[in-house]
């Protein structure tokens, strides 16, 4: 428990319930998002502390739960208000109906006189701000201003937050996503090479490219297999495996949760997300954490995190032969595999570790606790 003076007030700050996160379709049907906060949670639970979770939306699939989900969430943020006045809210925002749903909550919050993060996690923020309205843009950067911290995942984001949207450098920290720690990795010596995909079966995801890769003349001489694990068009999607010939080496399960899908990356070898946007993927994250030869896209955060050739392989977006190429090079040459697992491990262990990230959380949370509350509001 911190103790915080500031005055005539003393806040006081119980780890056990200070934080409550907004999540789009929550822990089970937020995507990425949810799955971090999800980390969040067990890891915090763990350690004897609560993160509680509010949805924002529901499933994806449901337009009847959203409003409803949206306002069970607005009357969150006013009983939290009562009962809890020194919680902060922890507000994940991506583009398009995010910011809309995020845009009512976080006035809610404004106006109750709470204190609140926005966490952007966005493939294309900027693209996105660009196509609203004049008024819209003056919502969406009031947002964003008068939250008390705003979150980016990479510098790109920073610089739009602070450039476009106008917030003040000292109200934006910068914080990579991560994943626990699977443990080390086995080595799959003489087994067949699995290419695993994760995240949701889309164009953006460049899920196109990475048929038509699989299914290049290169790499069909070769023993491989695949897994393309994700939501979105998967009946579309296992159409078209089965027009290149793809059926018996490709398989597309479906969504995996983070149990599945953990146990999915201890059996493979390779991890490709040849994304056209992105902010920092989970899978990327995922895949470092458990040691896999990952293959991605210069795009968002990735080339922060990856090192081309040490931590990762790069391909140009869009490029199937390049595609093709990389994945053709690693189920071909262990070695090469071994020494970018290798790296990729210790790099995760010393960058994108649970723990540190915690304590990056602890350390904004402590500050929010430190500044006077506003009255109802205020803002």
């Amino acid at each position: 428990m911190n103790t915080l003076t500031d005055g005539n007030r003393v806040a006081t700050r119980n780890a056990a319930a200070t934080v409550r996160h907004y999540v789009p379709g929550g822990c089970e049907n937020g995507g990425g998002i949810g799955r971090l906060v999800g980390y969040i949670s067990n890891t915090a639970k763990e350690a004897g502390e609560t993160h509680l979770v509010t949805d924002t939306r529901g499933p994806r699939w449901s337009s009847v739960a959203s409003p409803v989900r949206l306002l069970g969430a607005v009357l969150m943020i006013a009983k939290d208000r009562i009962i809890a006045p020194a919680r902060i809210h922890h507000i994940h925002v991506a583009g398009r109906g995010s910011t809309a749903r995020k845009l009512i909550l976080t006035e809610a919050a404004r106006l109750l006189g709470c204190s609140y993060i926005l966490h952007l996690h966005d493939y294309d923020y900027a693209s996105d701000f660009a196509a609203r309205s004049p008024r819209q843009q003056m919502l969406v950067r009031r947002m964003f201003q008068h939250a008390d911290q705003v979150v980016a995942l990479g510098q790109r984001d920073r610089l739009t937050l602070t450039t476009l949207l106008g917030v003040e450098e000292r109200r934006v920290v910068v914080i990579g996503n991560c994943v626990p720690d699977p443990g080390p990795r086995n080595v799959h010596v003489g087994e067949m090479p699995l290419i695993i995909f994760l995240g949701r079966l889309s164009e953006r995801k460049g899920v196109q490219e990475l048929l038509l890769a699989l299914s290049h003349p290169i790499m069909k001489e070769l023993r491989w297999r695949a897994v393309l694990a994700g939501d979105g068009p998967v009946e579309d999607y296992r159409r078209q495996a089965a027009a290149m010939g793809l059926s018996d080496l490709v398989k597309m399960p479906g969504w995996l949760g983070a149990d599945e899908a953990r146990a999915l990356c201890t059996r493979a070898d390779i991890l490709v997300l040849p994304s056209h946007a992105e902010g920092l993927a989970m899978a990327v994250v995922e895949g470092l954490a458990h040691g896999l030869a990952v293959v991605t896209t210069r795009v968002g955060a990735h080339a922060e995190v990856i090192s081309d050739g040490e931590t990762g392989v790069f391909v140009p977006v869009g490029d199937k032969d390049a595609l093709a190429a990389a994945l053709a090079k690693l189920v071909t040459d262990p070695e090469l595999r071994n020494h970018l697992s290798a790296k990729a491990r210790a790099h995760y262990l010393n960058n994108f570790s649970m723990k540190a990230y915690m304590r990056s959380l602890d350390k904004l949370y402590d500050a929010i606790s430190a500044q006077p509350q506003t009255m109802a509001g205020e803002r």
